[in-house]
């Protein structure tokens, strides 16, 4: 089945890498860094579940099952873990080749994700995806890394920087913006990121590589 679905997805033109050891699937997948992961949920020594929830838990890869499990019960949990299509085999190939398509269009651009040198960040949610792991930011400091994502490596003001913590620039707080901002460089610092907050004097901060 494996290899008649290779087949299938390289007639179609797309670069396939197959699985056969299930052991550490999920560190594998993630070492692949796949547009897409093809996942069936009954596998030798593996659960497909288990899979499903390791790579969606440290990483924002889209997943679409395929499998023989028809039970309403099994499409539900698959989906709560985090599962982005679920098909029943068998599965006509165009129907397969459909939902592919549509599941690589819907993260084409990943317009909800940022990206740094060595990390994701989820606008929606501010997840940081980092080190084959995912961390929740506190909203405050997810709103800074992200105005400060949005502005890459150029100098963001006080202003700018307000306005993404309160959605307002009629005031400035320096005080309640330090403690954000150190917060924030703590957390970075604690996760070992590629990045640190330098401030530039007099305008506001930027993001810069990590010495």
């Amino acid at each position: 089945m494996r290899e008649e679905l290779s087949d299938i997805l390289r007639k179609a033109g797309y670069e396939v890498c197959e699985i056969c050891e299930f052991g550490a699937a999920a560190d594998t997948i993630l070492l692949l860094s796949p547009d897409l992961v093809l996942l069936d949920l009954n596998l030798p020594g593996a659960s497909g579940f288990q899979i499903c929830r390791e790579i969606k838990q440290k990483s924002p890869l889209p997943v679409l099952v395929l499998t023989s499990r028809d039970q309403m019960r099994d499409e539900l949990h698959a989906l709560d873990l985090g599962a982005d299509e679920f098909l029943t085999k068998p599965c006509r190939k165009e129907r397969l080749l459909a939902r592919i398509s549509n599941v690589l269009k819907r993260y084409e651009g990943r317009p909800n994700l940022l990206e740094g040198p060595d990390y994701l960040l989820d606008r929606l949610t501010y997840t940081l995806y980092i080190h084959n792991d995912s961390v929740i930011l506190p909203k405050n400091q997810g709103k800074l890394l992200e105005a400060f994502l949005l502005h890459r490596e150029e100098t963001v003001t006080k202003e700018e920087l307000c306005l993404a913590l309160w959605d307002t620039t009629e005031y400035i707080d320096e005080n309640a913006l330090q403690v954000n901002l150190t917060r924030l460089k703590k957390t970075m610092a604690e996760l070992r990121m590629g990045q640190r907050i330098v401030p530039v004097r007099g305008i506001g901060y930027r993001l810069t590589a990590a010495c």
